[in-house]
């Protein structure tokens, strides 16, 4: 397998973001989570394209935690929905960036 689109994996990535003016997050809140689903040759290509993309959309990225591949994911236990292999089936077919949910932070939670 030599062409491009067979060396990319889709890898889930946990991103915390801070507070970024025009980032998007509610009034209040003092950061966020995001689950987002990245491709790329590896891991490391992931998350570097993950952090470049939020930071153009404005957001602050603090912290990312990667939960690997489907297949690590599904080896490891991890039950996952038929919404999110289909989420990760699209971020391989446009080799980009998904944001899957976005949970806001607050004080109380900080």
């Amino acid at each position: 397998m030599t062409d491009k689109k067979s060396r990319q994996k889709v890898f889930t990535l946990l991103v915390e973001v801070g507070r970024n003016a025009g980032d998007g997050l509610p009034e209040g809140a003092t950061g966020g989570a995001l689950m987002c689903y990245a491709s790329g040759v590896d891991e490391a290509e992931a998350v570097r394209e993950t952090v470049a993309i939020l930071k153009q959309a404005d957001l602050a990225p603090l912290d990312v935690s990667g939960y690997g591949t489907l297949e690590e994911r599904l080896a490891e236990g991890h039950d996952i929905s038929e919404d999110e292999k289909a989420l990760m089936a699209r971020a391989l077919e446009e080799n980009s960036v998904i944001v899957a949910q976005m949970t806001p932070f607050f004080d109380e939670d900080a």
